[in-house]
């Protein structure tokens, strides 16, 4: 088989897709299954080098936009430039998952689409609306849509022109991740060829994640919301009208067109039949993501736990008993105040015990700093523990976040916090406080707790990476990786996860109709549970060695059932394989756009 992965994330990882598709194709069940794998996407720059454009350690084959050639593959890209208007950067990359696998080459084809066709494209988008209901006039001021509606055309006619052509029984599988693909997979549907299979990659449902994050009582309220709209046979934009008006709104609702649905957590195929009753006779297959995962001694975790402590001990001047960790972007969505409501009522417990603890967060909404600029704010003001707002220091939505990091510590004395708002964990680019041996390792591997309690999630691989290493991983129920864990574990799980719930309504509201569900009823619900989370997380924090070496091994064997190699073998390519093994007959001769399977969901 022929594996195409079309995603924005086709050459630089900038969320969570690039490292999912990395540890896909790293598995070695994978690369016995797909003789080629292509990743397809949009060209996002046009101002790097020719040497730069398929990220580092890329062999460009092909680029227009260079003037680079080599075999002859102007003669199959030409004509298609001419026809759509647009530029080609083909060529080789390698991925590697970061846990260990053997990293791999594959295909990567870009599509400079700054420029098009207007004329045909515009003939292109009134079959999107005529056929799968997409008003591409309502949004393509949009480029975040318009981008990968352009994308479509052109880059199936090129996936042919090298090649990416199968048969009936032996398909090409276009897997659209996320709604940046969906446009490509519908222009594949559109064409009807039966030698082309089509799976929407669904990380998350994006509209879903819309309505939690703008409305303020969050997963609170959505979930009651989604709940109550499933009693009532309601669909999403039903229940929330104004949804409609989200350009990814209509575009993850036409992917329902596709041969099959990939979701990578139970909550996401409530939410796809949530945005589209429709779903519910059409195949969605519950493939999880997996996490990397590798055994570590006790003295090596010791080892990166030292290195963890004595940064603190040089920010903070206390030389703290526990570690905690949080890395992810500093969102909304991450729900990174409930760390901090948290830590506010550890802060007795630990004090009464003669306990501290340190809280990292690291994560940037700027990108990486300049080194010079890292060492002038160290030097200046005493950045990360004190921050100033402007760049390079905390923009682009890290304002807030410093100053509440800033606040807590002004409060509280056994456990400080830190924002570390710069992309990379090394003394090079973190400052002279940081042990000059630290390396982004020590993170995961020397950390005793990694929060987690996000209000939207659809699966959470980082909150689950130092699990392997004995930490104990503190997420929010609405986490798909909770029901990969109880699916692994059998059920009840180890010390090292502690699952919090923010989704029931206090008893004084539990008939108020869910819309109505606001910051006042979340901010009651997360009292009340944050202090439960933090009596456990105190109960669980590893009192000695025997304890900590007890979490490590716990940690481990349930990670081993989450790694990729699994999840490859075990979820994935069934579900590959059941998209298909769709009749012949159909496959033939029903319109490509009317393949809904009338069978049971799976998971």
């Amino acid at each position: 088989m022929i594996a195409v992965h079309v995603t924005h994330e086709a050459v630089e990882k900038m969320g969570g897709i690039g490292a999912v598709i990395a540890g896909l194709a790293t598995a070695p069940a994978y690369q016995k299954a797909f003789e080629r794998t292509v990743l397809a996407g949009p060209l996002l720059a046009t101002d790097r080098p020719a040497a730069e454009r398929l990220g580092p350690g890329g062999k460009v084959l092909y680029s227009s936009l260079d003037g680079v050639d080599t075999d002859g593959w102007a003669v199959k890209f030409r004509p298609i430039e001419k026809t759509y208007q647009v530029g080609f950067v083909y060529g080789i990359r390698q991925l590697a998952d970061g846990g260990g696998q053997t990293p791999v080459d594959v295909e990567a084809l870009l599509v400079d689409v700054f420029r098009c066709n207007r004329d045909r494209l515009n003939l292109f988008k009134a079959e999107l609306s005529a056929k799968f209901g997409i008003a591409s006039d309502r949004f393509e001021h949009i480029w975040e849509f318009e981008q990968y509606v352009r994308l479509a055309e052109p880059a199936v006619e090129a996936l042919r022109a090298i090649g990416c052509v199968g048969r009936a029984d032996d398909p090409v599988v276009i897997l659209a991740h996320e709604y940046m693909g969906v446009p490509t997979a519908l222009k594949a549907i559109l064409d009807g060829r039966s030698d082309v299979r089509t799976v929407f990659y669904a990380h998350e449902v994006a509209p879903a994640r819309e309505l939690v994050e703008t409305h303020d009582g969050h997963d609170l309220m959505f979930h009651n919301a989604l709940v109550a709209g499933e009693a009532a046979g309601r669909s999403m934009d039903e229940v929330f009208p104004a949804i409609r008006d989200f350009f990814k709104h209509p575009v993850v609702k036409a992917a329902g067109h596709c041969d099959a649905t990939f979701a990578v957590g139970k909550q996401v195929a409530k939410e796809l039949r949530f945005l589209d009753p429709a779903q519910a006779s059409s195949p969605i297959e519950l493939v999880f993501n997996g996490i990397a995962s590798g055994p570590l001694t006790p003295g090596e975790r010791a080892a990166s736990r030292r290195r963890m402590i004595q940064y603190a001990q040089n920010l903070f001047g206390i030389r703290c008993d526990y570690v905690f960790t949080h890395v992810a972007r500093p969102v909304l969505s991450k729900g990174i105040w409930r760390d901090l409501r948290v830590c506010h009522e550890l802060e007795p417990v630990l004090k009464a015990a003669g306990k501290t603890a340190a809280l990292f967060m690291l994560g940037t909404l700027a990108g990486q700093r300049r080194t010079r600029d890292i060492l002038y704010m160290e030097r200046t003001y005493g950045w990360p523990v004190a921050h100033r707002t402007g760049y390079p220091d905390a923009c682009n939505g890290e304002e807030g976040l410093a100053e509440l990091f800033e606040d807590f510590n002004r409060h509280h004395e056994a456990v400080r916090v830190v924002l570390v708002n710069q992309f990379g964990w090394t003394q090079r680019l973190c400052g002279h406080r940081m042990p000059s041996e630290m390396t982004f390792a020590d993170l995961r591997c020397g950390t005793d707790v990694e929060f987690g309690m996000s209000v939207y999630e659809p699966f959470g691989i980082s909150q689950f990476e130092p699990l392997s290493y004995g930490a104990i991983c503190v997420v929010s129920n609405v986490c798909g990786c909770v029901d990969f864990a109880r699916h692994a574990a059998g059920g009840d799980l180890p010390d090292n996860v502690l699952v919090a719930d923010f989704t029931k309504p206090p008893a004084a509201d539990a008939d108020r109709p869910p819309r109505e569900l606001t910051r006042v009823q979340r901010d009651a619900v997360e009292a009340v549970e944050g202090a439960r989370v933090a009596a456990e997380l105190a109960r669980r924090l590893p009192a000695d060695e025997q304890t900590a070496a007890a979490l490590l091994t716990s940690g481990y064997e349930l990670a081993r059932s989450l790694d990729w190699r699994r999840v490859v073998a075990d979820q994935f390519l069934p579900a590959v394989r059941r998209a298909c093994a769709m009749d012949s007959l159909e496959a033939e001769h029903a319109p490509a756009c009317a393949r809904q399977k009338a069978q049971a969901p799976r998971g």
